[in-house]
């Protein structure tokens, strides 16, 4: 898998992940999902994304 893979990957089991916390532990984990949201949403716009950088630094590949 290459770092756009691994991103929707992560952020989906983020998304997923806090949305069950917040109805069954508390509902402050709803926060979490909102940060989850707006780090997408600020990368439609910068195209930085700090989970790609860790990825890479970890050395999962860019391109197949």
């Amino acid at each position: 898998m290459i770092v756009t893979d691994w991103i929707h990957v992560i952020a989906g089991v983020f998304i997923l992940g806090s949305l069950a916390l917040g109805t069954f532990v508390h509902p402050f984990w709803y926060l979490f999902t909102a940060f989850v949201g707006v780090n997408l949403l600020q990368y439609g716009f910068s195209k930085i994304c700090p989970m790609a950088t860790i990825l890479k630094k970890l050395g999962v590949p860019e391109k197949r």
